[in-house]
């Protein structure tokens, strides 16, 4: 297998775009619908191959969220997927290693939302449970999004959050964390 390779969605020809949404498609069963697309682009991509087929991904983006009575730059974890063949082989904590280095190296904290499959994995990682309220600010005004509560996880770089306090996501269209 390939080392991680870190590209910028602009830096990504379109066969890789391609493969990468492939491999989205087939880890989520059908279940990475058009905005976890979009919401998966515009930031740094982790990148692992084995030949010339794409066996892992994840991406980090850039999204601003409310803590602590200030707005906070976060590095946001999206789309992380390893190939059905390739899983237990090491390659998704070296996708996730290659963007826990972006956000130590460029944002106040790193944010995800686990799957409940994920949150052994993520945990393990040193990633921590998100303990106080979440929201999102919304067309509507702030949400409170209690029903995510449970799944948000962090990674403290820059700045160590209050996991106790109340996280606000900015909005965007489908999922809001």
């Amino acid at each position: 297998m390939s080392p991680v390779s870190l590209v910028h969605t602009w830096q990504l020809p379109e066969p890789t775009r391609a493969a990468v949404r492939d491999l989205l498609d087939g880890a989520f069963d059908g279940g990475f619908s058009d905005e976890d697309w979009a919401h998966a682009l515009g930031g740094v991509h982790a990148l692992v191959r084995d030949g010339d087929v794409l066996v892992g991904h994840g991406s980090v983006v850039r999204r601003e969220m409310l803590h602590g009575g200030r707005s906070v730059r976060v590095g946001y974890v999206e789309a992380v997927a390893v190939r059905a063949s390739h899983r237990r082989r090491g390659v998704g904590g070296a996708v996730m290693g290659a963007l826990e280095d972006v956000v130590r190296g460029g944002y106040a904290f790193g944010v995800l939302s686990a799957s409940e499959d994920g949150v052994p994995f993520y945990a393990g990682r040193g990633w921590l449970r998100w303990r106080g309220r979440t929201f999102a600010m919304t067309p509507d005004g702030v949400v409170r999004t209690e029903e995510e509560d449970d799944g948000v996880f962090v990674l403290p770089a820059g700045v160590v959050p209050d996991l106790r306090g109340d996280l606000t996501c900015d909005w965007r269209d489908g999922d809001v964390w």
